[in-house]
C-alpha cells in the first residue's frame, strides 16, 4: 500500500505574529487567541487536544481530550486516573498538550506538569455531567482489554438500574488533572512555511522570557 502526498499543499495567509505586540503572560494570550477561534472561525470543538505522554513502556503516546477550564495556574482536563494516561503521568508528569485550530491557521504548544487538582473540584464538575457520562465514567475500566462490546453494554445496563433514582457519585478512579505550563509556543501559519513562531519559557521568578523561533 502506497500514497504519494507530496502534492497536499496549502499556503497560510490569515494572520502574523508581531514580537512587540505580544501580551507579557501568555495564559492572556491564549485566552485572546481562544476567543478568537471559537466566535469567528470554524473549528469543531474548540477545546480539543493533544495531549502527549511518556509510558511506562518508554514510548511517546499522543491522543485528543478535551480541554475543561484554564486559569492563570494552567489548564484542567479529566480521565480515569487508572488509565494507560494516568499510569503514564504518575509515573512521568511532564506532558506536552496542543492545539490546532485550523480554521485559523494556529498551533498552540505547551510543555508542562500535571498534577491531581483537589478531590472536590473534580466532584464539582463530576456532579454537572449529564447523567450518561457520569454512569460511562463509572462503567469504563479505560484502557484495559475488554472481550468484546456488549461487556460494557450489559455493565452499563447492570449499573442503570443499580443507581435508578439515585445519586451517582464520583468514582475515586476519576478525576482532573492540572497542566501547569512551563513553556507555551504560538504558532500561526504564514505563506511559503515561514511560519510565526513564538516562545514563552517560564523563568525562575515566575516571569516569562519571550523569543521568536525560527519555522
Amino acid at each position: 500500500m502506497e500514497k504519494d502526498l507530496s502534492n497536499y499543499r496549502k499556503s497560510y495567509e490569515k494572520g502574523a505574529l508581531v514580537l512587540n505586540d505580544m501580551l507579557e503572560n501568555p495564559l492572556e494570550l491564549f485566552q485572546k487567541w481562544f476567543y478568537e477561534v471559537d466566535s469567528h472561525f470554524e473549528q469543531d470543538e474548540t477545546n480539543a487536544m493533544t495531549i502527549s505522554t511518556i509510558g511506562l513502556d518508554g514510548f511517546p503516546k499522543s491522543r485528543v481530550v478535551l480541554l475543561k477550564r484554564y486559569t492563570y495556574e494552567g489548564f484542567i482536563f479529566y480521565t480515569n486516573y487508572n488509565s494507560e494516561k494516568g499510569r503514564a503521568i504518575a509515573n512521568n508528569p511532564n506532558v506536552c498538550l496542543s492545539f490546532f485550530w485550523h480554521g485559523a491557521e494556529r498551533q498552540v504548544i505547551i510543555k508542562g506538569k500535571a498534577e491531581k487538582i483537589a478531590e472536590n473540584l473534580s466532584d464539582g464538575y463530576f456532579e454537572s455531567r449529564p447523567r450518561g457520562s457520569q454512569l460511562g465514567a463509572v462503567v469504563s475500566n479505560q484502557s484495559e482489554i475488554i472481550s468484546d462490546r456488549k461487556y460494557i453494554e450489559d455493565k452499563l445496563l447492570n449499573l442503570e438500574k443499580e443507581f435508578e433514582g439515585k445519586d451517582i457519585p464520583r468514582p475515586s478512579f476519576w478525576g482532573g488533572y492540572i497542566v501547569k505550563p512551563v513553556e507555551i509556543e504560538f504558532w500561526q501559519g504564514r505563506p511559503n512555511r515561514l511560519h510565526d513562531r513564538i516562545r514563552y519559557k517560564l523563568q525562575d521568578d515566575f516571569s516569562w522570557q519571550i523569543n521568536r523561533l525560527s519555522p
